[in-house]
């Protein structure tokens, strides 16, 4: 047999890239082919009209809202990480042989993913989430991965299941069972958010720092994704559309923050080279980086780092008027929004171009491969937003009110579900244990914006607030 023929068999027995399997919804629904939507643009456009995602716009992505309009909130960060996972998806359908040979990546089902994964973010960010994973410690935690997990498939009012007696229309029966299934996604959709495989232990010590995966209570649900998305797989589950997801949420966070931060005067180039260049900050940033890319040298990363900002430092001839010169680049690049707009879309385009894909048996599970250089700017630039920017003084005074702000609502409605909204009340009521009770505030609290956490908050300690507005 010709070489050519043997590879034309071994073709036919090349693992697709999806399955039936895949589009099979938490409860059966018939698939309305007649409106030409597939499955996952269904999901899409169920993801897209919910209450959760709306809410985002509220949320802070690195700098608060009330700040300036130019700065980005949790809404646009998701809509730019979708855009950013879509493109590259359609890079590698387009020009990766791995992708020709097996099938395209679907770019509906990569955008949702991109457009969900921030979902589950409590108000004030990272430290809102510190705040709620105290609270909850003793009842299994909480993390805003996980809880993306749980707004798609219970908390989001949209379908319930089948045998729930109609007259308890909020989802929870009379014997205290949960029939909330959320947004009843395919299993695919649901596998491409699910970054962590790992269940969050029911109980932690109060000591024990915030841990991610999934909550106890979605194990059920995680362990039917895997049975219909990758059946005997035994590696690390994370699919191809997830790890799409992860690598544009980390090009975002190393781009368009970064880009935040030069508009709210923070940080120059010429400033982030400066920095990276004090011995303490080089070996923070090393030690941030190195759990990534275990070889990676503080001098590499410091090439990375002006690589990536444009800089190149200045030869002994004529240093002081390159220095000078180099000066004024730099604030140029922060200061004015064409120069600024010109490097994040360089920046994106050269991560988007360093990116392949391994194949695996089960092609869900195919690896996202980002090029070593490549990989090494984006953690650079991301972890130098971080050490510099959300590290800083001027941040946490605000995150530590916001910190307190949560924990105080928390413990406060845990104590009295009298101040809940009647059909949070409702829910807390009819559920048996106290970790399903809590659970159920967690939700409720998770899920404010920044701005409804402070009101309610004065609403309840605050002396101006007013008593006809509803909660």
């Amino acid at each position: 047999m010709s070489q050519q023929a043997i590879r034309r068999v071994a073709f036919l027995f090349l693992p697709y890239m999806y399955t039936e399997k895949d589009t099979a919804r938490l409860r059966p629904e018939e698939e309305k082919e007649m409106l030409g939507r597939t499955p996952y643009r269904r999901d899409y456009g169920r993801l897209l009209h919910s209450p959760s995602f709306r809410r985002l716009q509220g949320k802070t992505q690195l700098f608060p809202g009330s700040e300036s309009d130019f700065f980005r909130n949790r809404l646009t960060h998701s809509l730019e990480v979708a855009q950013i996972a879509k493109g590259i998806a359609q890079y590698l359908n387009a020009n990766d042989v791995v992708i020709r040979q097996h099938g395209a990546i679907d770019v509906d089902l990569v955008e949702f993913a991109g457009l969900a994964h921030d979902l589950g973010h409590p108000p004030f960010g990272h430290n809102g989430e510190r705040a709620l994973d105290a609270c909850m410690k003793p009842f299994g935690g909480f993390e805003g991965n996980a809880q993306t997990l749980r707004i798609l498939t219970k908390v989001e009012r949209k379908v319930y299941k089948e045998n729930l007696n109609p007259a308890f229309v909020l989802g929870i029966d009379e014997d205290g069972s949960d029939g909330r299934l959320g947004l009843n996604l395919t299993y695919r959709s649901l596998a491409s958010i699910l970054k962590y495989d790992s269940k969050i232990p029911p109980e932690r010590a109060v000591e024990d720092k915030l841990c991610k995966g999934y909550y106890d209570s979605e194990a059920d649900i995680v362990a039917n994704i895997k049975k219909h998305v990758a059946l005997g797989f035994e590696g690390e589950f994370k699919t191809l559309e997830c790890q799409i997801m992860d690598i544009a949420d980390d090009i975002a966070y190393s781009t368009y923050d970064l880009e935040d931060a030069m508009k709210a005067g923070f940080t120059t180039p010429l400033d982030m080279i400066s920095r990276a260049h004090q011995s303490l900050f080089l070996r923070k940033l090393h030690e941030k980086i190195k759990h990534v890319i275990n070889d990676v040298t503080e001098q590499e990363i410091l090439r990375a780092l002006m690589e990536a900002v444009g800089y190149s430092p200045p030869v002994s001839e004529g240093a002081q008027d390159r220095d000078i010169d180099t000066y004024q680049l730099s604030c140029r690049v922060a200061e004015n929004s064409h120069v600024r707009t010109q490097m994040s879309s360089r920046l994106v385009h050269e991560f988007m171009m360093g990116i392949s894909v391994k194949a695996d048996a089960n092609m869900a599970m195919a690896k996202i491969e980002v090029r070593r250089d490549i990989r090494l700017k984006i953690e650079a630039l991301k972890h130098l937003t971080y050490l510099s920017m959300i590290m800083s003084p001027r941040l946490k005074v605000v995150e530590h009110r916001g910190e307190e702000i949560v924990t105080k609502l928390f413990d406060t409605l845990a104590k009295n579900h009298n101040l809940l909204p009647q059909d949070v009340k409702t829910v807390v009521e009819l559920l048996k244990t106290e970790k399903e009770q809590k659970r159920v505030i967690c939700d409720f609290v998770a899920g404010m914006t920044d701005r409804y956490a402070v009101e309610f908050y004065n609403r309840l300690f605050g002396s101006a607030a007013s008593l006809f507005v509803p909660i």
